[in-house]
């Protein structure tokens, strides 16, 4: 049974998870990283190299077209260069930062954006070199192996099938017409890298399931730590315990404060009592100032008695107004009839024992309750 509370087989609570991505214990998949990086860069590159290529022409051109006085002149031939490097420079710009954008966003695509100082400090167990063994020949050095092997195999298949496409395209370029040499390289150069990137693809849709799979294990939990997680976080259950028996004592001892100021005293007889009062001369209908069962309802009987409530055995009334209403409740207005039947009976026997009225009839058994507030 002990090792069963040890084993980490329930699922991470919300708290474990908040605490872990604080840590920067998040699923990353370096895999999907590289992967949005290179298509894009792909991507980005078929889109601007006809512009990458049309400056390195320009920048070629340039220097290759020095006037006499240009080359004479040291100072003018930095001025030149740097023009004709200027003019490469923007295409290739605007080519770093799309693949700038698509490494940020490759970063963040799994685990969202996260940022813990705790994962940034350093660490001992990261240079102990036992840990470093472990890391070697762990399941995850294995999985990376694997990986390795993966990556060499897609893309190296692929990089041999586009030069085997491109093959007579590339021997005989130097037959061709300049500068339309160049943009077809350039164009051979976009479409075989955006190929070799695409097998990325299948690399990343395997791994980003593993590591999301991965970092749930690495967050399972035992049976003890939730227990000791939910004792942490709502209290010890036997100091909650006691706090609500507390709270119970101290709610019975002002019930108990408002029971000689009740005018009637509804009894089980023997289980449930509720105290009732009733102001003639005021807007409120009949309110319950105590209730109770068991030694609560004996107790509520006891303080009664001495203080001249009379008691009125209603089994059924008493437990309808026992389920349906808190202390400081009026009754339900379901009850009003049944209530009033004790109320009347009540101030009969004042009188009576005033020497005003003759003795009252006891109060019927088969007062009107209706079913759905019976019990």
């Amino acid at each position: 049974m002990a090792n069963d509370a040890q084993e980490k087989t329930e699922d991470p609570t919300s708290k474990k998870l908040d605490e872990a991505r604080k840590k920067g214990q998040i699923a990353r998949s370096r895999e999907l990283s590289t992967a949005l990086v290179l298509i894009v860069s792909g991507l980005a590159f078929l889109l601007f190299g006809g512009m990458i290529a049309s400056a390195i022409y320009g920048m070629t051109m340039r220097m290759f077209t020095l006037s006499r006085d240009e080359t004479y002149d040291p100072s003018h031939m930095f001025i030149v260069g740097g023009e004709a490097l200027m003019e490469v420079a923007w295409p290739v710009f605007i080519y770093m930062v799309v693949a700038m954008f698509a490494g940020i966003y490759g970063s963040i695509a799994l685990g969202g954006f996260n940022f813990s100082w705790e994962s940034a400090a350093p660490k001992a167990n990261k240079i102990n070199p036992i840990n470093g063994f472990k890391r070697m020949f762990g399941m995850n050095a294995l999985v990376e192996l694997i990986k390795a092997f993966a990556k060499f195999a897609v893309i190296g298949g692929l990089a041999i099938g586009a030069l085997m496409y491109y093959k007579n395209e590339a021997l005989h370029l130097d037959m061709e017409m300049y500068p339309l040499n160049i943009f077809h390289a350039m164009n051979m150069l976009e479409w075989a890298f955006l190929l070799l990137t695409l097998g990325m693809i299948p690399i990343a849709a395997l791994d980003v399931p593993y590591q999301i799979y991965k970092h749930n294990k690495e967050m399972k939990m035992s049976k003890q730590e939730i227990k000791d997680e939910n004792k942490n976080a709502e209290g010890d259950p036997m100091v909650k315990g006691r706090i609500r028996r507390l709270q119970y004592q101290a709610a019975a001892n002002r019930m108990m404060q408002d029971v000689p100021e009740a005018d009637v005293i509804v009894t089980n007889p023997t289980h449930y009592s509720v105290a009732l009062k009733y102001e003639e001369d005021g807007n409120r209908a009949p309110v319950v100032v105590a209730k109770g069962i068991d030694e609560l309802a004996m107790h509520i009987r006891k303080i009664g008695s001495a203080h001249d409530v009379p008691l009125v055995a209603s089994p059924m009334l008493t437990r309808a107004i026992y389920y349906s209403t808190e202390v400081n409740d009026e009754i339900p207005h379901k009850l009003f009839m049944a209530v009033a039947q004790i109320l009347a009976y009540v101030f009969q026997l004042r009188a009576y024992k005033a020497g005003k009225a003759a003795k009252p009839k006891p109060v019927k058994k088969d007062l009107p309750i209706p079913p759905e507030l019976r019990r």
